[in-house]
């Protein structure tokens, strides 16, 4: 297929998959819909993608033309390493998105899943000189773990792939220059947390430049042991703290996230 039809009108996939990869493609639809629901989309483009556990390596990615409020659980794409659709039947899905998140999936077995967005801060910081600065408590915990990589166009060039994954390393955080935000977690549940985190201190950098004052940042002592207090924070359950209930906010408004 080539145009996503109407929601509602896509078969249920529930009983055609494990209920493993069901789970985790109702984790994943549920971070598309609260990626919309936060104003951090950006019509149809940019991609969250779930690796599905087993040697396959296939993962789980948007269908190129639904909005992110529509995604559900049945609508997402299963594909391989090389971007070919495993049902023939789903829709397609964008190139630029599968290079992206393919190099990272290729190399990094923590990165169950990979989150990228072009949110209007995001880019404003990515453009900046300095990047990322010390200003907020919320900057230290992306900046105690934070990688950068160059714009190099659209991403449709297969070269990239080994420069992406250089400049990553094992980084969970990473801003793409000029471009935007990306995350890696273990978990669906991990990622939207650190995208939660590194968004929220890019607004509050973009905020508090455009006050026309000197900055305060924040020590580099204390910015050298966030990473000590990151689990304490969470009390070391990561976004697993905070998942149900942004689920039980989805649920509220919305659960056909779950159909």
């Amino acid at each position: 297929m080539n145009s996503p039809a109407h929601v509602s009108a896509i078969p249920s996939k529930k009983e055609r998959v494990s209920a493993e990869e069901w789970q985790l493609r109702v984790d994943l639809a549920a971070a598309y819909r609260l990626i919309a629901m936060y104003g951090w989309d950006d019509l149809i483009f940019t991609h969250i993608s779930a690796r599905i556990p087993g040697d396959e390596h296939h993962f789980l990615i948007n269908p190129y033309g639904m909005m992110f409020e529509e995604i559900t659980a049945s609508s997402l794409v299963r594909i391989d390493q090389e971007g070919n659709k495993i049902d023939p039947d789903d829709y397609d899905i964008n190139p630029a998105g599968f290079t992206i998140h393919s190099a990272i999936h290729a190399v990094r077995e923590d990165a169950t899943c990979v989150m990228h967005t072009h949110t209007m801060d995001g880019i404003a910081v990515s453009a900046q000189q300095d990047g990322l600065l010390p200003l907020s408590q919320q900057s230290l915990f992306p900046l105690a773990d934070l990688a950068y990589h160059d714009y190099e166009g659209v991403a449709l060039r297969e070269d990239e792939k080994a420069r992406l994954q250089k400049d990553l390393g094992m980084s969970k955080f990473m801003i793409l220059r000029n471009h935007g935000l990306l995350t890696v977690a273990p978990t669906i549940a991990d990622a939207f947390l650190n995208m939660y985190t590194l968004q929220r201190a890019c607004e509050i950098q973009i905020r508090a430049l455009s006050g026309n004052r000197e900055m305060a940042p924040i020590p580099g002592d204390i910015v050298g042991t966030i990473k000590q207090q990151a689990s304490k924070v969470t009390k070391g359950k990561g976004g697993n703290l905070a998942w149900p209930g942004l689920l039980r906010k989805l649920d509220r408004t919305d659960s056909s996230f779950r159909n």
